[in-house]
């Protein structure tokens, strides 16, 4: 590879590194990296010190990036996702006292902790918890306020599948035909001959590894595409999401296994941009974002063509993260319509092949399945998630009535790191607003 293609290829995968730079080394705890106590960006100019650039990647160098998620608009070029003009539907608020101090046993542990505590284990910047659509909770750490928006991550790809799965249900896009009958363009990569519902439920053979310790990964290519900053003269890569897509390879067989992989939600907006005829972040303004009277409009980062980044370019504020999922939570209705179709909360609530679930291998989600692009918990209280790398997380309780929101800036990417934590204490909490213990 061209020392060039090298260099950009580091820009952006600055970000997808982080996920393994700390793995074996121990980094500041919450409390040390936090970044207001360490003065990231301020001043006019801030100290050289204290300057965090997308450009050079030390956006999402750990502790930089407990700002970043913060200010991503501030640092990279991003679509709006308007709000529209309306008034924001209220959140009641019914704030209790007694959530700080419970106390639940993390997975493997035999010592329990209190919920206070695995705040700052995970590194959390925001969280909001609604029991029966009141705020019973609201904790903003670090940079984050409750006027401010914080980077999704993969919870954006949830957005991508239940459009997805609102435009089946009304007819407009049907899940059985191939991805070519959409999008021709995809016809000779591994994505034409699958199906929209193998997008939608992540059961597509493509080779597509998101390995970030391997340079040869093919997220690397994926990440080099859609950096929005200019080439080398000497780069001859895809220069754009949709470019990238297709040169991605078959691998293995579609329909056999789910495999969590990024590009599959890449390929769904492209879809749903070639049916509704309008990008992904138009699409979720007019057709969630601006009818759930969100406070705050939202937005996504986007490619050097403007192409919003399906599979995770999500930014948004907590309190409308949560009035999603209190949507969800009341099958679909909220702000006085029919948001979604009852039979779409249906679907994802029934979930997916547990057994080609199970081939994926995640051992802190033993029984789940995947569905829209939705983690289904299958638990005995039918919680489901949306789930981001560095702890970004939307879970719903439909037992407990419950919804919570969380931001985060763990300094490992993958959710292994913060699933034995977080997971015991979302059914702990939830168990506690139902008066059990």
């Amino acid at each position: 590879m061209l020392s060039s293609q090298k260099h950009t290829l580091t820009l952006l995968g600055s970000l997808l590194l982080a996920s393994t730079a700390h793995a074996s080394n121990t980094p500041p705890d919450a409390a040390a990296s936090d970044p207001a106590t360490l003065g990231w960006m301020v001043g006019s100019p801030p100290p050289a010190d204290k300057i965090i650039r997308f450009e050079d990647g030390s956006y999402f160098r750990f502790p930089q990036m407990r700002w970043s998620v913060s200010h991503f608009r501030q640092l990279m070029p991003t679509v709006n996702i308007s709000r529209g003009l309306g008034a924001a539907t209220t959140l009641p608020r019914a704030l209790r006292s007694d959530i700080d101090t419970l106390t639940f046993t993390p997975t493997g542990s035999k010592q329990p902790i209190s919920w206070q505590q695995s705040l700052a284990a995970n590194y959390t910047d925001g969280m909001l918890i609604l029991h029966k659509g009141k705020v019973v909770y609201e904790r903003y750490i670090g940079v984050l306020k409750a006027d401010g928006q914080h980077g999704a991550m993969s919870v954006t790809k949830t957005f991508i599948g239940t459009l997805a799965a609102l435009l089946a249900a009304e007819g407009k896009l049907d899940p059985s035909r191939q991805v070519a009958h959409y999008v021709p363009e995809l016809a000779a990569s591994a994505f034409g001959n699958a199906t929209v519902r193998q997008l939608m439920d992540m059961t597509t053979g493509i080779r597509f590894s998101e390995d970030y310790a391997d340079p040869k990964a093919e997220v690397w290519a994926h990440a080099a595409a859609g950096n929005p900053l200019p080439k080398p003269a000497d780069y001859s890569g895809p220069r754009s999401y949709y470019e990238f897509l297709t040169t991605v390879q078959p691998e293995g067989q579609h329909g056999e296994a789910f495999h969590y992989r990024t590009a599959n939600t890449d390929a769904l907006g492209w879809v749903l941009a070639r049916v509704s005829g309008r990008n992904v972040a138009d699409l979720l303004s007019e057709r969630i974002w601006r009818r759930l009277g969100a406070e705050q409009d939202a937005y996504m980062s986007v490619d050097s063509t403007g192409t919003p980044f399906a599979g995770g370019g999500l930014n948004a504020g907590l309190r409308d993260l949560a009035r999603f999922g209190q949507m969800m939570l009341q099958q679909g209705q909220y702000n006085g319509q029919q948001i979604l179709p009852r039979s779409v909360i249906a679907d994802i609530r029934r979930g997916a092949s547990q057994a080609d679930f199970a081939k994926a291998g995640y051992s802190q989600l033993t029984g789940w399945s995947y569905r829209n692009m939705w983690w289904v918990s299958h638990n005995a209280h039918g919680a489901y998630m949306a789930r981001g790398v560095h702890g970004q997380a939307l879970y719903i309780d439909p037992t407990a009535q419950m919804v919570i929101a969380r931001f985060a800036s763990h300094p490992v990417a993958g959710n292994a790191a913060n699933d034995a934590t977080s997971l015991p204490a979302y059914h702990a909490v939830a168990r506690h607003l139902m008066g059990l213990r």
